[in-house]
C-alpha cells in the first residue's frame, strides 16, 4: 500500500514540473522525491526549479559576455583606423614646414606644454621669420648707439674698435636678409635653403647678442642701478628674466611697468606670477587677438590698454581684494575700472616671478605664442593701492616717483635666462 502510494506521489509529482515549466530544454526528465504525506508536493519541485534558473542564468551572462567581446573588437578596429589616419596627418605635417600650429581656447592652455621651440623658428613662413630678424637687428643696432653715447664720454680704443667691429656684422647681416628677402619675393627659396640661412644669421646674432653684452656689462658700475630695460627681441618660449624675490601675501597692490612693443597679434606675456597649485596666480597677458587681460587666481578683467604702435608707454593696474576693484592707467590716465576680480582672494605668498613668458606649472611650461616680444622697464610692484597722483608721477618721470615697496626695479633683483638682454635705458629721456 506504501508503495502504491509513492507511485502516487510521483506521478502527481510530475504533473506539478510539467505544468510550471515554462521552457523545453529537451527531453522531459522524471524526478521522484519522496515527501511526507501532509506535504504540498507541488512546492516540492522548488529545489528542482532553482537548478534550471541557474542553468538560465548562465547562459545569459555567457550571451553577454560574447557581445561585449564583439563590442571591444570593433571599437578596436575604430582606434587602429584613427591611429593610421593621426599618422597620415602628423606625416603631411611634418612635410609641410609652412603649416602653423594653431590653438584653441581664449588663451588659457593646458600644463606640460612647455617643448623647446629653438627650432619653431623653422615653422614660421620663412618671411615672418626674416622680418623679426630684422626687428632683431635693429635691436643691436640702437644698443649699438647706446654704447657710442656711453664710449664718447668714456673713450677707449678697445670699446670703439669692438664697436666698430660690431656695426661692420650687423651691416653685413642686414645684406644677408635683404638678400633673403629679395630671393623669397622672386620664389627661388626654397624650404632647405630657409632653414640653412636661418641658421647662419641665428649664429650670428647670438653671437653679437653677447658680445654687445660684454661691452654693456663695462657700463653696469658707472649707471644707476634702476636705469636698464629688458629686451625679448623674438616670441620664443626659452627667452625670459626672473625676479629673484617673490612676494608676500597682499590684499592690495599696484603694479607699474614701461613697455613698448609693436608685436601683433598680441604683445604677448609682461609677466606672471605662479604659486603652488596655481599657475595664474596673476598674470598680464595680451594672447592673439584678445585684449590686454589682468587674471587674479585664474579670474580675469579685460583692460584698455592699447600699445603694440612700438613707442614706449607706462601703464599701472591696481588692485584690491575688498570686493575685487581694479583701475587701469596707460601714460598716467586712468582708462579703466570695474569690480569682482577675485573679490576677498588674497594674493598668495612664496610663488615664482617671471618677466616675458606665461607660467603653466610653477616656474615654467612656457608657450612661444604667449611670450612677450618687445621691451621692458622700471618694473615695480606696491602692496597698496597708488592714488591716481603717485600713478601721474611715475608716468612723467617726476623726482616724486616712488619705487615699489615690495618689488623695486633693480638689477641685482633679476636673472636674465635664453638670450633676453639688459642695457641702459632711461625712460625720460625717452619721452621728452
Amino acid at each position: 500500500m506504501l508503495a502504491g502510494r509513492a507511485a502516487r506521489t510521483c506521478a502527481l509529482l510530475a504533473l506539478c514540473l510539467l505544468g510550471a515549466g515554462a521552457q523545453d530544454f529537451g527531453p522531459t526528465r522524471f524526478i521522484c522525491t519522496s515527501v511526507p504525506v501532509d506535504a504540498d508536493m507541488c512546492a516540492a519541485s522548488v529545489a528542482a526549479g532553482g537548478a534550471e534558473e541557474l542553468r538560465s542564468s548562465v547562459l545569459q551572462l555567457r550571451e553577454t559576455v560574447l557581445q561585449q567581446k564583439e563590442t571591444i573588437l570593433s571599437q578596436k578596429e575604430t582606434i587602429r583606423e584613427l591611429t593610421a589616419k593621426l599618422g597620415r596627418c602628423e606625416s603631411q605635417s611634418t612635410l609641410d614646414p609652412g603649416a602653423g600650429e594653431a590653438r584653441a581656447g581664449g588663451g588659457r592652455k593646458q600644463p606640460g606644454s612647455g617643448k623647446n621651440t629653438m627650432g619653431d623658428l623653422s615653422r614660421t613662413p620663412a618671411a615672418e621669420t626674416l622680418s623679426q630678424l630684422g626687428q632683431t637687428l635693429q635691436s643691436l643696432k640702437t644698443r649699438l648707439e647706446n654704447l657710442e653715447q656711453y664710449s664718447r664720454l668714456n673713450s677707449s680704443s678697445q670699446t670703439n674698435s669692438l664697436k666698430d667691429l660690431l656695426q661692420s656684422k650687423i651691416d653685413e647681416l642686414e645684406r644677408q636678409v635683404l638678400s633673403r628677402v629679395n630671393t623669397l619675393e622672386e620664389g627661388k627659396g626654397g624650404p632647405r635653403n630657409d632653414t640653412e640661412e636661418r641658421v647662419k644669421i641665428e649664429t650670428a646674432l647670438t653671437s653679437l647678442h653677447q658680445r654687445i653684452s660684454e661691452l654693456e656689462k663695462g657700463q653696469k658700475d658707472n649707471r644707476p642701478g634702476d636705469k636698464f630695460q629688458l629686451t625679448f627681441p623674438l616670441r620664443t618660449n626659452y627667452m625670459y628674466a626672473k625676479v629673484k624675490k617673490s612676494l608676500p601675501e597682499m590684499y592690495a597692490f599696484t603694479v607699474c611697468m614701461w613697455l613698448k612693443s609693436s608685436a601683433a597679434p598680441g604683445v604677448g606675456t609682461p609677466f606672471s606670477y605662479a604659486v603652488p597649485g596655481q599657475a595664474n596666480e596673476l598674470v598680464l597677458i595680451e594672447w592673439g587677438n584678445n585684449p590686454m587681460e589682468i587674471l587674479i587666481n585664474d579670474k580675469v578683467a579685460k583692460l584698455p590698454f592699447v600699445i603694440n604702435d612700438g613707442k614706449w608707454h607706462h601703464i599701472c593696474i591696481t588692485w584690491t581684494t575688498r570686493d575685487g576693484v581694479w583701475e587701469a592707467y596707460q601714460d598716467g590716465t586712468q582708462g579703466g575700472s570695474g569690480e569682482n576680480l577675485a573679490p576677498y582672494h588674497p594674493i598668495k605668498p612664496q610663488g615664482v616671478l617671471v618677466l616675458g613668458q606665461e607660467q603653466d606649472t610653477l616656474g615654467g611650461g612656457f608657450d612661444a605664442t604667449q611670450a612677450f616680444v618687445g621691451e621692458l622697464a622700471h618694473f615695480n610692484i606696491w602692496d597698496r593701492k597708488l592714488t591716481p597722483g603717485e600713478v601721474y608721477n611715475l608716468a612723467t618721470c617726476s623726482t616724486k616717483a616712488l619705487s615699489g615697496n615690495v618689488i623695486a626695479w633693480a638689477e641685482s633683483h633679476i636673472e636674465i635666462y635664453g638670450g633676453a638682454t639688459k642695457w641702459t635705458f632711461e625712460a625720460c629721456r625717452q619721452i621728452n
